[in-house]
């Protein structure tokens, strides 16, 4: 299987959906270089894993009538995180989980520090990744002088001990939001799409949202907004709880509801 895979969108969509952290797979040449045990390894991919946000997009795809674009991360995070930043400026650095993570979720070692090894996973995973997903950002943008980025992510109902946010709220959904990349439309379309959900908060208990760095802070026209769905909230992936059905629904009401605006200011 591939790092990473893309579902060809319809030609009139502006939507892409991300989803970088429901992938898995840990190749065997990066599995040398994680210093836990098998066991040990296996509970902290799932417990770090944005577990079936894969499937969700899926099946949001599946039932969609314009099909969003949908990019899939196939490895799991512990290889490489495609969404940090690959300088200081990155907070998750803080606690060992820049783009390659040295910690695991209770802050123990992962892997031991070697910056020649992580330069080589950076040129390997990470580089071709935010590469291919720039591509293909700027290929909708081209096409239509406008493309939406839905960020898809769960979280714990219980905050983990790496969180930066101990105290932040715990809602159903938190929007991650950028002042530049995400308008307020956004937000409200994500919002009338999400209605049925208990609590719905803005940047808690994460903040910001994915954006290609060629489009990072320059390209209005990219827009970007995270949905961060609490894993209770769908049933922790079970895809055939009626909660997990409940989500693809409102997710496939966030894409119909984009598209639909998108095609309103054109007509």
């Amino acid at each position: 299987m591939s790092a990473f895979e893309i579902l060809d969108g319809s030609p009139d969509s502006t939507v892409i959906i991300h989803v970088p952290h429901g992938g898995m797979i840990i190749p065997n040449d990066v599995r040398g270089g994680i210093v836990l045990g098998d066991a040990e390894l296996a509970n902290e991919s799932v417990i770090m894993a944005d577990i079936a946000t894969d499937q969700l997009a899926r099946d949001v795809y599946a039932r969609s009538v314009i099909k969003p674009w949908v990019f899939i991360n196939n490895l799991s995070r512990l290889v490489i995180d495609p969404e940090r930043f690959l300088d200081e400026s990155e907070t998750m650095n803080a606690v060992g989980m820049g783009a390659v993570y040295t910690r695991t979720s209770d802050q123990q070692t992962l892997r031991l520090t070697d910056a020649v090894r992580d330069q080589k996973l950076v040129d390997e995973y990470f580089k071709p990744y935010s590469e291919a997903l720039s591509e293909l950002t700027s290929q909708v943008l081209e096409a239509h002088n406008h493309v939406t980025i839905l960020d898809l992510h769960s979280f714990a109902p219980v905050a983990l001990p790496y969180e930066l946010h101990q105290d932040d709220a715990r809602p159903s959904l938190c929007l991650g939001t950028d002042e530049l990349h995400t308008t307020q439309a956004l937000i409200d379309q994500a919002r009338a799409a999400f209605a049925n959900f208990e609590s719905i908060a803005i940047n808690q208990p994460f903040a910001g949202t994915y954006v290609p760095m060629a489009h990072f802070g320059q390209t209005t026209a990219v827009q970007s907004l995270m949905l961060e769905i609490r894993k209770d909230t769908y049933a922790f992936g079970d895809k055939d709880s009626e909660e997990f059905r409940a989500v693809v629904h409102s997710c496939l009401d966030l894409v119909e509801r984009i598209e639909k605006a998108r095609a309103d200011t054109r007509d």
